[in-house]
């Protein structure tokens, strides 16, 4: 097995370099806080989760108006991606959350059921529960997927840092089950509640569930090795590269001056 292969922590090269544990712990856990942060969109983020349902259940428990309660739903939901978009933040969190209202919008007009404005988003997390467990039961666990990238090591954790996917598994099958239990709460009430209920729920059930997943993750990352950037590795390999050319092409040059 080359170097490459084998499994990296970097937590214990930097020990051994005379760097204290408690640093490299510190550090650690400041990456991955980031990371989930840039991952998940923060607290503005949940804001913008929470915020078009709650003025569609508010308005409705008001007037029992479809339209209005949709239209306003959908303008707050537009007026936030637009924000996004003016502070240049990622284009993902700024479109992603319009999207899920257009859709439930969309549906609840076709159909003239206000609670079908909840169907889509719920039709969604259910699906999403199956892909976290599912991925996680095929060994390609979805946090893996989704935070492989924002911590530069992209899929390296699958064969060359086993305790990394280890933690990335169990953070799978927390999002899985967690977001599977909020399913469970939530389709029985779509067909037995009424739209103000099923609603006020829903809004409840937005941010508890969401930050119970996210704190799980980082636990099990925190503890886990550091991720290997596989992109610090590939710029070490191109100046090695450069190097090895520059050296090659002196010596020629050497050579045939002494010719």
């Amino acid at each position: 097995m080359t170097s490459i292969d084998k499994p990296t922590d970097h937590r214990s090269a930097a020990s051994d370099a005379g760097a204290p544990h408690s640093t490299t712990d510190a550090d650690a856990r400041a990456v991955t806080e980031a990371a989930l942060f840039e991952a998940f969109g923060g607290v503005r983020g949940m804001v913008e989760t929470v915020l078009p349902g709650l003025l569609f259940v508010t308005i409705y428990t008001i007037n029992a108006d479809l339209h209005v309660s949709a239209i306003a739903a959908l303008a707050v939901s537009l007026v936030l991606g637009v924000a996004r978009l003016v502070r240049r933040d990622t284009v993902k969190h700024a479109f992603s959350g319009v999207f899920g209202v257009a859709f439930g919008v969309v549906f609840a007009m076709m159909t003239g059921n206000a609670k079908d404005f909840y169907l889509p988003g719920m039709l969604y997390t259910l699906g999403l529960s199956l892909a976290y467990i599912l991925t996680a039961v095929a060994g390609v666990p979805l946090i893996g997927l989704v935070l492989g990238p924002i911590f530069k090591e992209n899929l390296s954790w699958r064969t060359r840092n086993p305790g990394r996917k280890k933690a990335y598994t169990r953070a799978s099958y927390a999002w899985g089950f967690i977001l599977l239990a909020k399913c469970a709460i939530l389709f029985p009430l779509y067909w037995w509640a009424d739209t103000t209920q099923l609603g006020w729920v829903l809004v409840s059930l937005k941010i508890p569930p969401f930050l119970l997943a996210v704190w799980l993750t980082w636990v099990f990352l925190a503890k886990a090795p550091a991720p290997i950037d596989v992109f610090a590795e590939m710029e070490a390999a191109e100046e090695a590269e450069k190097a090895e050319k520059a050296a090659k092409a002196a010596k020629a040059a050497k050579e045939q001056g002494e010719s």
